[in-house]
């Protein structure tokens, strides 16, 4: 978005205010990395156009700044009668979506895209690819500071006090900037900022932690690609999936556990604040309540390598538990609405001068060039 405005005729005066001395260091470089083509997203939705428009726009980008950007090709691999039947539905959405080279592939047609893998039939996806969204991300920054943007670390925001038509910018260490417009991208951090700014309590964050394995080297060459589930549909998060990264190694996850801090990535990490907000909430308990099973699910893969390691193997049998070493967690900032609903689809509120992004899943990263343009032209600079 710094990037997108300092591109605007009249160019305004831009400043990126930032929690921490660097900039991207949850979300953005805690990711897989993949460059989602549009497979899953209801048609229709911002996660749908924004993703298609995104991944044009992330393609050029990366030839242009000559970052790392490789099409390895996406495999949603059905195990079953019941997950096929789900495959159907996401290669009619994907088509509706526009998702480009799509085939669907029976056992032995996939294995000719991935060896090691089994399954009873697969989407195949060519054009899904990764990159580094944390070179990407860190490349945007200095085109926007090469334009005049001015960055700001060390910030943390702790009051957002409106003025007539300015917006006070307050930080914990006392500093302050004065702004016309204010836009909050705060992540994890999304509903506390739009608190503050004098927005509603919903949604809320819930902080999910997703812990990654990783293969050791001498069993890289187990993955060429990506090779995903075929997501639960009485479950909300996509489950694990193998991931090929652009430094050849391949990840293993996420899980999804709930974080007892809104920056958990360790199961020690507690922040009694979080934990007050989550236990006092009417939604979170109603969705605890529905999706307890596969909660539970979950906790048994993050305690035990073994059962991870097991649900692997269900796609990629040749996977021992010697092939697989802990790798870095990340937290995913999921909105959660009053009634326990989790939000899909991006969500966007005003208040004043200050635009609050409420909800930015994934695709997120994908689409960050298109989101910049819908922000700006939401901003109404005139």
């Amino acid at each position: 978005m710094a990037r997108r405005l300092t591109l605007s005729t009249p160019r305004p005066e831009v400043t990126v205010v930032e929690k921490e001395m660097a900039t991207g260091r949850h979300q953005t470089s805690r990711n897989s990395g993949v460059v989602h083509a549009g497979l899953y997203y209801a048609p229709g939705s911002a996660k749908a156009a924004l993703s298609r428009e995104g991944v044009r726009r992330l393609r050029r980008y990366c030839a242009d700044r000559g970052l790392p950007y490789d099409e390895v090709g996406k495999l949603v691999v059905a195990l079953d009668e019941a997950e096929d039947e789900g495959l159907r539905t996401i290669e009619a959405r994907a088509r509706t979506n526009g998702v480009p080279g799509l085939r669907r592939l029976g056992p032995g047609e996939l294995r000719e895209v991935e060896p090691h893998v089994v399954g009873l039939a697969a989407l195949h996806s060519p054009t899904t690819a990764i990159t580094d969204f944390a070179l990407v991300a860190a490349a945007l920054l200095a085109d926007a500071a090469s334009a005049g943007a001015v960055v700001v670390t060390g910030f943390e925001v702790t009051g957002l006090d409106h003025r007539g038509t300015r917006v006070d910018v307050r930080a914990a260490d006392g500093r302050r900037i004065v702004a016309d417009r204010v836009v909050l991208a705060g992540g994890l951090h999304a509903d506390r900022l739009a608190r503050l700014a004098g927005d509603g309590p919903s949604p809320s964050i819930v902080p999910f932690r997703g812990e990654y394995h990783r293969l050791v080297p001498s069993a890289e060459h187990l993955v060429r690609g990506l090779v995903y589930p075929v997501p639960d549909p009485r479950y909300p998060f996509l489950g694990v999936h193998l991931t090929k990264r652009v430094d050849g190694s391949v990840l293993l996850g996420p899980n999804a556990v709930l974080a007892t801090a809104r920056e958990g990535y360790r199961r020690r990490d507690v922040d009694l604040d979080v934990v007050r907000e989550l236990v006092s909430s009417r939604g979170f308990l109603r969705f605890a309540r529905a999706n307890l099973r596969t909660g539970v699910h979950e906790v048994l893969g993050s305690l035990s390598r073994h059962a991870f390691v097991e649900r692997v193997r269900r796609y990629v049998p040749a996977i021992g538990d010697a092939d697989v070493v802990p790798a870095a967690a990340g937290v995913r900032a999921q909105a959660m609405d009053r009634d326990g609903a989790l939000v899909e689809d991006f969500r966007f509120s005003r208040v004043g001068s200050v635009l609050c992004i409420r909800n930015a899943p994934s695709p997120a990263a994908t689409a960050s060039l298109a989101i910049a343009d819908l922000v700006v032209d939401r901003l109404d600079l005139g």
